[in-house]
């Protein structure tokens, strides 16, 4: 195995640590996983490798979620 599949089996078992993890946080512990999930699949991006669906389907959600706590923390 080269250093480079070893890297990238690496960064998809971080991915799937953190899936399971979020999956099973309440909404704001998601919400302090986000950052950290979306870096790990942009690097796996980067690495040439394909993301699994369900985990670009899950950090949409979490983008959303996102966008949403910031608007409902505005003053008014």
């Amino acid at each position: 195995m080269t250093s480079e599949n070893r890297k990238i089996d690496s960064l998809m078992q971080q991915a799937q640590e953190l899936e399971r993890s979020i999956l099973a946080a309440h909404r704001l512990d998601r919400l302090v996983l986000y950052p950290e999930f979306s870096r790990t699949l942009a690097r796996l991006r980067v690495a040439g490798e394909r993301v699994p669906s369900r985990m670009l389907r899950l950090e949409q959600m979490l983008s959303e979620e996102a966008a949403e706590e910031m608007f409902d923390n505005m003053p008014v």
